[in-house]
């Protein structure tokens, strides 16, 4: 019971108020408004500075420098019984995020591209310190990721490899009322924030022929470090496997993306159950010399599932927690051109309610269920200047 205890603390310290958006799983679906506006395309299609992330071999699209700068502000929203079968609901107050993005890439020769950047990539909270319904143990849940990146870049023949070097930021906050020593009491448990900063890096192809463009990605798990977190060392970002291509007709673009994201062999997600995501996106843009139009879909099954009756800890810190349970996301978006150097773009993604019921003992003779729903709304913004 102590080990089912501990494994379902640390699902409900995984996700938390977050410097990432629309989610695949805690992974955001994209890093810039362009993919964004794709509802996460980027692996077989150049958008150009902010690809060093999505497919670091695609910034070889620039043309001389670019810089793209800009921010969403994430809107979740998630409400829980706390397990006493729809007879009270509580609303987390985590409700709104702003997250930034800056993103450089020049080119230095005919074959040798670099760049820069800085994007929030993973998280996801709740707040429910307000709660009147005490099933929920008002927690409150923060993980935050930032990464910090130099994309690097050769091309040569329509055939182009780049690597990524990375540190990573993460950030880990956990606060919540429970009985973690199985002695009766009810303490409060909080640790306040713990931090750890850890390299990783992605490696991305892309092959260039006629109006297709291909591409693939790996980006490595980075092993992150929370001591001194209730009961939680170890919280892996997964590794991620990507393909992608892109025809181009006309003005018109469509690309298809799939990558697979590694959660059951991640340290910590591996030990609370979550299983991978195969995550499927399709993306149409028509673009004009002077703006553009584009949408996308986005698709991945929820990682977490019903640990089952004898899972009823687990159960009830992952949907109380750990609520990654979206499913769909839907996307517009767009980009006006000032003048051949300036350009903005604009991003809306929505994830319609996803809800959730798993089992739980709420005593040694009695089965309840716990009900969780989630939606997200996001909106970006992003600035381009070309030179």
């Amino acid at each position: 019971m102590r080990k089912t205890i501990k494994l379902a603390v640390v699902a409900a310290l995984a996700l938390g108020t977050t410097s990432a958006f629309a989610t695949n799983g805690s992974n955001m679906i994209s890093t810039g408004a362009k993919s964004s506006g794709m509802a996460g395309i980027g692996i077989g299609m150049s958008h150009g500075a902010e690809s060093a992330l999505s497919n670091p071999a695609l910034i070889t699209s620039v043309k001389g420098s670019e810089v793209s700068f800009g921010g969403t502000f994430f809107m979740p929203d998630v409400s829980t019984d706390g397990g006493s079968a729809g007879v009270m609901s509580d609303d987390s107050a985590a409700d709104m995020n702003v997250i930034p993005t800056v993103a450089v890439a020049t080119k230095i020769n005919e074959n040798f591209f670099v760049g820069v950047g800085m994007w929030g990539t993973a998280g996801m909270g709740v707040d429910y310190r307000d709660a009147t319904n005490p099933g929920t143990m008002n927690i409150v849940t923060n993980l935050q990721l930032m990464q910090f990146g130099v994309p690097l870049a050769y091309t040569t023949n329509g055939f182009s490899i780049a690597v990524t070097p990375i540190l990573q930021y993460g950030s880990l906050d956990m606060d919540f009322n429970a009985d973690i020593n199985q002695d009766g009491t009810v303490t409060h448990n909080a640790a306040g924030v713990s931090q750890d900063l850890q390299f990783g890096y992605n490696i991305g192809l892309a092959y260039e022929i006629a109006d297709i463009t291909m591409g693939a990605t790996y980006v490595a798990q980075i092993d992150m470090d929370y001591t001194g977190q209730p009961m939680i060392t170890e919280l892996s970002t997964p590794a991620t496997i990507g393909v992608g291509a892109s025809y181009k007709f006309g003005e018109s673009t469509i690309a298809l993306d799939y990558k697979s994201i590694a959660w059951s062999s991640a340290k910590g997600y591996e030990d609370f159950g979550w299983e991978d995501q195969d995550v499927i996106t399709i993306g149409y843009e028509y673009a004009t010399k002077t703006w553009a139009a584009r949408a996308g879909y986005n698709y991945a099954s929820s990682p977490i599932s019903d640990a089952g009756y004898a899972g009823t800890m687990s159960n009830m810190f992952n949907l109380l927690g750990f609520p990654a349970i979206v499913e769909s996301h839907i996307a517009l978006g767009g980009t006006y051109a000032f003048s051949e150097q300036t350009s903005m773009d604009i991003a809306y993604v929505y994830s319609p309610e996803a809800s959730e019921k798993f089992d739980i003992a709420t005593s040694a003779t009695t089965v309840s269920t716990i009900e969780t729903k989630h939606s997200q709304t996001a909106l970006s913004l992003q600035l381009n200047y070309a030179f």
